[in-house]
């Protein structure tokens, strides 16, 4: 009998030591899911096709996890992942990952020239094109990523921002073209 109430009492207080370590450890048992594909150290595996998550802006994060669960952002691969978490712990994986440090690239050298039309997006996405609420960062996304996401937001298959269709569609395809280049080579 002894035995026993020792071995309870042992094993309540060791759950209950490892409690807060395991609520940490709750979002990044989560994470693991989107570092299938987004990277285990911050490179997707797809460049061409996934964003950088880690370093990206928190609040963007949110936002596009949020659109995914709601459905105002369509995906057949984003939007059953997302689907069973609560709104909380979308902010919680938005969180996590926005804390993680952006994967370092080697810029070129000289830095390329800034194509025409580019003025416009700093003032959302910040003179350096490394984001600020609510923007995301687009510097040293992959040109591929870039030109789909500028390409879908024109022709109106991307819709979860109201001023993104407005904007890619006043520019020519050439200028989406030499923007995605330029932001890619940051």
């Amino acid at each position: 009998m002894f035995i026993s109430q020792f071995f309870g009492a042992a094993v309540v207080a060791l759950l209950a030591a490892v409690a807060p370590a395991r609520a940490d450890d709750d979002v990044a048992a989560k994470a693991q899911a989107c570092n299938a594909c987004h990277g285990q150290n911050g490179v997707p595996i797809d460049p061409k096709t996934m964003p950088i998550i880690w370093g990206q802006q928190a609040n963007y994060l949110y936002k596009e996890l949020h659109d995914f669960h709601s459905g105002d952002r369509t995906s057949p691969i984003m939007a059953p992942l997302v689907k069973p978490f609560t709104l909380p712990q979308l902010r919680e994986l938005a969180n996590y990952f926005a804390a993680k440090p952006w994967p370092a690239a080697t810029p070129p050298s000289p830095a390329p020239a800034p194509p025409e039309g580019i003025a416009m997006c700093k003032a959302c996405h910040q003179p350096n094109f490394e984001g600020g609420e609510p923007a995301p960062r687009l510097a040293g996304l992959s040109y591929d990523y870039l030109a789909a996401a500028m390409r879908a937001f024109a022709n109106g298959t991307r819709t979860n921002n109201g001023d993104m269709p407005g904007f890619m569609k006043a520019l020519t395809e050439s200028q989406r073209d030499a923007i995605a280049r330029y932001l890619s080579a940051l």
